[in-house]
């Protein structure tokens, strides 16, 4: 802190000079030099979801505090910021998001930090977003777009993400050696994608087959060769509305595809599924799966590569 004082006294006071003199003395006794006793600043990374701070968190280990918006357990679509949030999102050196609409409750806060000087780096549209179904992908186009935003169910993409928020952190902060911190939780992530191609490798070919509660196993289907045949909840965001005969519709292809399981969420209820399950002609069973937050402390899944495990283990044990 800098602190000035002003002494007035009149033109040519022996007084007022020897007080002047006297304060400098102190002043300089008690100030540090440049360098000498002040704390650098720590940068603060914000991340908008509870994984997305699981992998900042692995990258910048302890030069950085990073801090998440979204709390474990809650559901990214339709979070509200506190106040207190909207204030740190302000002091941050860098805010990463995941984008593609999956933040769509935050988008004014996050659009209001941007204006506001926030510097944010949004990894889903720089991963090679997916369409959901028949819907045409555009990155560039406005956050809700038809890009499925669940990029970090499939650890390959994540790793290029890791590398981006590294290059990114590397223009903040150039005098720390990014790269290198991010290619160590590379080799993990790259490591966990083949144990869970090693565990789904297991499934029979005509099991192979997923039902969800939401659009949300697109990435991770798609990349260990799954089919996704039917969501209960239309479209990518939770917050949809299915009608009587989009259920009805989903009970007759889990019958004429021989469907085993219904994949629901920790962050949804599973009621409905639970319904749609009760209204097949023989057992389907309804599984919890880890989709859009981290698991509790305990449950396997709390962090990112934990996640993507617990749940690779629960789809192969129902589908086998």
């Amino acid at each position: 802190m800098r602190i000035i004082l002003s002494i007035e006294g009149r033109r040519g006071s022996g007084r007022g000079a020897a007080l002047m003199a006297a304060l400098a003395v102190v002043i300089a006794a008690c100030s540090p030099g440049v360098g000498e006793g002040v704390p650098e600043e720590r940068l603060l990374v914000v991340a908008t979801t509870s994984i997305l701070g699981d992998v900042v968190g692995n990258i910048v280990g302890d030069d950085a505090e990073v801090e998440v918006l979204i709390p474990s357990g809650s559901d990214p679509h339709d979070y509200r910021a506190s106040a207190r949030q909207v204030a740190m999102l302000r002091e941050a050196g860098l805010v990463v998001a995941n984008g593609l609409g999956l933040e769509e409750s935050l988008a004014d806060v996050l659009d209001a930090a941007v204006e506001d000087g926030a510097r944010l780096l949004e990894v889903g549209p720089m991963v090679e977003p997916i369409p959901f179904g028949d819907a045409p992908c555009d990155p560039g186009a406005a956050e809700l777009s038809g890009c499925d935003p669940h990029v970090w169910m499939d650890p390959l993409r994540m790793v290029e993400a890791v590398r981006l928020i590294a290059a990114e952190l590397a223009e903040v902060v150039p005098g720390v050696d990014w790269a290198s911190k991010a290619e160590g939780y590379v080799a993990e992530l790259e490591a966990a994608h083949t144990e869970i191609a090693s565990l789904l490798g297991e499934i029979p070919q005509e099991r192979r087959v997923l039902v969800t509660n939401h659009d949300a196993l697109g990435y991770f289907a798609d990349r260990y060769g799954l089919e996704v045949v039917g969501s209960i909840i239309p479209g990518g965001s939770t917050l949809g509305e299915p009608s009587s005969a989009d259920l009805a519709a989903l009970v007759e292809v889990i019958e004429d595809r021989g469907v085993p399981a219904i994949f629901a969420e920790t962050t949804q209820t599973s009621v409905l599924a639970e319904a749609v399950a009760a209204e097949v002609g023989r057992p389907v069973v309804v599984v919890r799966l880890y989709t859009g937050s981290l698991g509790e402390p305990g449950s396997g899944a709390e962090t990112l590569i934990g996640m993507l495990l617990t749940d690779a283990r629960l789809i192969a044990g129902a589908l086998r």
